[in-house]
């Protein structure tokens, strides 16, 4: 499977039939299948697939419009009855985001919802559509504590979180709510450090306000959100496609070229804008404009999307985290990556020496102590 980017990878029969039928925009646009891409499936690594990729709600949105004779009876109610289930988990999410919406305002914390039913409804205008395990908002670091009061009065249990005191290092905490089971991820950073981006204030100023809700909920600006959905998707390798449907709902959408460019004067975002529109055209034939031509020509851009392809098609998650995470990263932010690795303390250091809180400031002189006693160990 090759394309004008020389991207080349062999994918499963059952992929290309996952990807073909992403890419129907109407009924007529079935007959434009191939009828041999359906002989000899595996019905259930299809289905496997795509409750990987985690597209069964659009899939099936596509497939009640197709011959149901290409496809087994217990494929489409197998498919039917997670469509279901993924509505009623989003019409949940819903009732939550604006009730966190309305509590948040109230007491003068500003909020902005980043992914979860407003995306949905704002990219595919039917929250059924898209699929979310969760509520991710961004506020400014200054809030936090106020924000997680609240949260704990209303039932909410914080995840264990070793480095409290030490948030500089990283970018969301997370809380869950044991009785109606929703899971919130808190940010006071889009992503955590040495990434650049734009302060919450500018965010604030580009927001845009969800038509999904009688209470105010407020999303990122259009642009915005497309880079935070862009450098989301390449961190994570692209390994879920319902991240590249995004991208190019987004783009079919519409989208201001020239504030993109703009923005990415914040962002740096360059490599990883030009991988999702090289995939996404590659995988899922999404047009590109010729305003993105020196963002998807750049060899570099290519190289990070032939690299990525192999995540789609093995459906992992943990093949990429190291190396390719690594290429992802400028100069300067890898020359910081490096000596954060060796400097900061992390997770795994807590894990090889523990010391009670007040003491925590001694990970600091005994990382490199405990980053090589590690790699003794596993090499022993």
């Amino acid at each position: 499977m090759a394309n004008k980017f020389g991207l080349d990878i062999h994918l499963p029969k059952e992929l290309r039939l996952l990807l073909e039928i992403i890419k129907v925009e109407n009924e007529d646009d079935f007959w434009k299948i191939r009828e041999e891409l359906f002989i000899n499936i595996d019905w259930e690594l299809f289905l496997q697939i795509v409750r990987h990729h985690r597209v069964h709600p659009l899939i099936y949105s596509k497939i009640n419009k197709i011959d149901k004779k290409l496809i087994p009876a217990y494929v489409i109610k197998t498919l039917s009855q997670d469509y279901k289930n993924n509505t009623f988990q989003m019409l949940h999410l819903s009732g939550e985001m604006e009730q966190l919406s309305k509590l948040f305002t109230e007491n003068q914390i500003r909020v902005l919802f980043l992914k979860g039913p407003v995306i949905a409804a704002d990219l595919y205008g039917d929250i059924s559509l898209r699929t979310s395990k969760d509520l991710d908002i961004l506020i400014p670091i200054d809030d936090l504590k106020k924000a997680e009061k609240l949260l704990l009065n209303c039932g909410y249990v914080k995840e264990e979180f070793p480095w409290d005191e030490w948030k500089w290092m990283n970018h969301h905490v997370s809380f869950f709510d044991p009785q109606k089971r929703i899971e919130i991820e808190i940010h006071w950073r889009l992503h955590s450090p040495p990434w650049k981006e734009p302060s919450f204030n500018n965010l604030w100023q580009r927001k845009r306000t969800s038509l999904l809700t009688t209470y105010p909920v407020y999303l990122l600006g259009k642009e915005d959100l497309f880079l935070f959905l862009v450098s989301h998707g390449a961190r994570h390798g692209w390994f879920r496609l319902r991240w590249l449907i995004d991208i190019d709902q987004m783009v079919k959408n519409g989208l201001h070229i020239d504030k993109i460019h703009f923005l990415l004067r914040d962002y740096q975002y360059h490599h990883m804008v030009g991988q999702a529109l090289i995939l996404a055209n590659h995988l899922l034939n999404t047009s590109i404009d010729e305003g993105f031509n020196k963002l998807t020509t750049d060899k570099y851009s290519q190289k990070l999307a032939q690299r990525t392809l192999p995540f789609v098609k093995e459906m992992s998650k943990f093949n990429f985290q190291k190396d390719y995470l690594f290429l992802l990263k400028s100069k300067k932010q890898k020359f910081l990556f490096i000596v954060r690795s060796l400097f900061l303390p992390s997770t795994p250091d807590t894990e090889t020496l523990w010391l009670p809180k007040s003491l925590h400031v001694l990970y600091f002189p005994l990382r490199p102590f405990l980053w090589a006693w590690r790699k003794t160990r596993r090499s022993t």
